[in-house]
């Protein structure tokens, strides 16, 4: 149900009167507020990051340690070029059913060329294989940084049992500050959907009893490329 602009009036009125019972109490004056609101903007525009762990030498390396940690299966190939065939493999060796939805940024890949039989698209919801790019892969965590664009759907990691993804070593970073460095870096737009995905999906809530695809993928392998 839509608001009228005397219910945001409203609104906007009651949230001045308690952010001004607040100050009072601070005993903070209103005349302080345009100082302040430019120190909060100042501060934003720095982009200051808070104590993080050490510098490692081989951040690919901890990322792939830190994904099979977290129960993904990780492949190697050399070139963005032989990855349909890594994800025909791992297709093969499961025995995995359905048309995969792929996306359209990856459309241009030789999948016919590895004998994969493809829909560029979002996947529906009884697509049962989801093969997707990442904006960034955090090596600390073994997760995975997905910037949803209209040919990068967000739902390609969500939807389907089964979610390969192609990480680029040069996507690699150590932390989630530097996958948001990159993110300002790279001069990407803020997407309206940014996920960090760890793994396959998975609860505890009946009986501490871990359960995979609970909400999402209970299957995630990695193709790493470069």
């Amino acid at each position: 149900m839509s608001r009228s602009p005397a219910d945001e009036l409203n609104t906007n009125a009651a949230r001045a009167e308690i952010f001004g019972r607040i100050r009072t109490l601070q005993g903070r004056p209103e005349s302080f507020r345009t100082t302040e609101v430019a120190q909060a903007h100042a501060y934003m525009e720095r982009h200051e990051r808070g104590p993080g762990p050490s510098a490692v030498a081989d951040v690919v390396g901890l990322f792939v340690e830190r994904s099979k940690s977290m129960l993904c299966t990780v492949a190697h190939v050399p070139s963005m070029a032989e990855a349909p065939q890594a994800c025909a493999r791992y297709i093969a060796e499961h025995q995995l059913q359905g048309t995969p939805a792929v996306w359209p940024s990856l459309a241009n890949l030789d999948w016919q060329g590895a004998g994969l039989n493809i829909r560029v698209g979002a996947p529906h919801g009884d697509d049962l294989i989801g093969i997707s790019g990442v904006a960034y892969a955090v090596a600390e965590t073994g997760t995975l940084v997905f910037a949803s664009r209209p040919d990068e759907p967000a739902s390609t990691h969500l939807l389907p049992e089964t979610h390969i993804a192609l990480v680029k070593k040069d996507q690699v970073v150590h932390t989630m500050e530097e996958a948001f460095a990159r993110l300002r870096a790279d001069d990407r737009a803020m997407p309206r959907a940014l996920n960090f995905v760890s793994g396959p999906s998975r609860t505890a809530d009946i009986e501490q009893t871990i359960v995979l695809g609970a909400h999402g993928p209970y299957r995630v392998h990695l193709v790493l490329v470069g």
